[in-house]
């Protein structure tokens, strides 16, 4: 079945979320923009925690997506000449009505949320955030696997660990430490320096703490349950999954 692209997106401000309704636009960063960017039928968007108890750590709203074009910072904010950015290429959505999903989409756990790629099924059906991530296939097959067997994953989390940020396929948070899974490709290892720089990343997590577990996409096609029976291991040597404080 063909996905159609969608995006979700972060309104960090108040006065962002004013432009974003009354001139029905929506600005990112073409240097920083996901890869499905340009092509997204339907933008949804994330609300922190500035904007109080009804809207903060949900997607709430979605607009239908009615031109792309690229421009420069200082076209979209003119008085903000003095911007550091303001000679940078950013995306400009330009949209149909906002609207109000049926349902709203919670993130459960506090988390670094930019940008989200996803399909425009995904927008309507999801019932949390990490439902809504359109990764690779070996990422997703993992992920309905965990939600089968009730495991409780945040995926694409950002950690830091001494001045390093790491994105993790997957989090899972356990009552004596922490956990990071990884779901590897065939072709990123043939890339250069490609294990050198997981081994690096790998030592780095351990020595903060963290338990990582690497599967290929070898173990993930032909084997998950083996892919499983490590993970829900590791998870018990660490005293199960911790109860999430459900963000309010």
């Amino acid at each position: 079945m063909q996905k159609h692209p969608a995006l979700v997106g972060i309104v960090p401000r108040k006065n962002l979320w004013d432009v974003i309704q009354e001139k029905k636009w929506y600005h990112i960063p073409v240097e920083s923009a996901p890869k499905n960017a340009r092509f997204a039928e339907y933008l949804g968007f994330y609300f922190p925690s500035v904007f109080g108890e009804e809207m903060r750590y949900k997607v709430k709203f979605y607009a239908k997506v009615k031109k792309v074009n690229v421009v420069k910072r200082i076209e979209l904010f003119p008085e903000e000449k003095e911007h550091k950015r303001a000679d940078k290429d950013y995306f400009q959505f330009h949209l149909w009505k906002i609207e109000e999903l049926p349902k709203p989409i919670p993130s459960f756990r506090w988390r670094r949320i930019v940008h989200i790629p996803t399909s425009c099924e995904k927008l309507f059906s999801a019932e949390e955030i990490n439902d809504l991530y359109d990764a690779s296939p070996l990422e997703e097959k993992m992920y309905l696997e965990m939600k089968k067997r009730e495991i409780t994953a945040e995926r694409q989390f950002y950690v830091k660990v001494g001045r390093k940020f790491y994105c993790l396929d997957f989090g899972i948070f356990c009552k004596k430490g922490n956990m990071d899974v990884e779901c590897d490709g065939e072709k990123y290892h043939i890339l250069p320096g490609a294990l050198a720089k997981d081994r690096e990343r790998n030592n780095e997590l351990t020595s903060f703490g963290w338990c990582v577990l690497r599967f290929s996409g070898k173990e993930i096609n032909q084997t998950i349950k083996n892919c499983f029976i490590k993970i829900e291991r590791t998870i018990g040597n660490l005293g199960g999954i911790s109860k999430i404080k459900v963000l309010t």
